[in-house]
């Protein structure tokens, strides 16, 4: 097994530690069994199928197109190979995100991730198997890994799935910090910079009335800075008072993750879209 992955890894389980003795991490509020059904396959098949695929077959894909670039970017500056993948990874990642809150067909695909009624580092990895197996930057780190960048690669994604894993949790870290009058100045920064949980938790907030929701915004998984870039970012420190989405129609263990090989027919669906809830047709309904 990879350093980085061990290290992910052990990140992801001290989450999950503090959550089982801080936050019912086995009893989430209005937790379901389909919910926990849903949550272990979605991360097993992304950890075992999806991310390897991606990753190699983005590199072999790279090799094909420019069969001799290997290891051609190996000589750039440290930095300047982490400035690429957070371009290439992490600010097409806040795209795609994006469009999964706009595009209705898109959205079935993320759906699976909102559809918890609850915030932790259960969700983390919760999305349709085709999500994960489209998405761009997933693809491009493998081509980036293969034009040399498979070190920065490396100490990247334990910087990002550390952030990611901790904005995701109910363990709110930023909570206490909040209250420090004196670092009020640098959680200002830091909130701007990364995702923390007030600003990843309001966009998995059920209520735009709450004051703290923002399913129209706050789309950035590493860098929070996308949103405040591209005008999507709101800031509370506040937290909203409930996690999910509003007016869907039920949906099954299959759909979650394999639609549209798997389908509930409903008409019509409500997305949770950028800009409100809306109510659009399913492409192909």
């Amino acid at each position: 097994m990879k350093p980085e992955i061990i290290v992910v890894t052990g990140i992801f389980a001290a989450f999950v530690l503090l959550e089982i003795l801080f936050t019912r991490f086995f009893n989430k509020p209005g937790q379901t069994r389909d919910d926990a059904i849903v949550e272990i396959l979605s991360g097993s098949m992304l950890a075992v199928v999806t991310q390897p695929f991606v990753l190699i077959a983005g590199g072999l894909l790279a090799a094909f197109l420019l069969p001799n670039a290997e290891n051609a970017l190996i000589a750039l500056p440290f930095v300047a190979q982490i400035a690429l993948l957070l371009v290439f990874d992490d600010m097409t990642q806040y795209w795609w995100h994006r469009a999964s809150h706009t595009i209705p067909w898109l959205y079935k695909l993320h759906r699976p991730h909102h559809n918890a009624e609850y915030l932790s580092v259960r969700v983390v990895y919760r999305n349709n198997f085709f999500y994960y197996l489209m998405m761009p930057g997933l693809w491009l780190s493998g081509a980036l890994i293969y034009l040399g960048l498979g070190w920065a690669y490396a100490c990247y994604v334990v910087v990002k799935m550390t952030v990611i894993i901790a904005a995701h949790s109910d363990v709110r870290w930023d909570a206490p910090l909040y209250k420090i009058k004196w670092l009020s100045p640098v959680m200002w920064i830091v909130e701007r910079t990364i995702s923390t949980p007030a600003t990843h938790g309001a966009h998995h907030g059920k209520h735009a009335s709450d004051g703290a929701t923002n399913y129209k915004g706050n789309f950035g998984n590493l860098l929070f800075f996308w949103d405040v870039l591209f005008g999507t970012a709101k800031i509370t420190r506040q937290y909203p008072e409930k996690m999910g989405v509003e007016n869907l129609p039920e949906t099954s263990i299959g759909e979650q993750l394999f639609w549209p090989l798997i389908s509930v027919e409903t008409e019509p669906n409500a997305v949770h879209a950028e800009g409100d809830t809306k109510v659009a047709p399913l492409a192909g309904h």
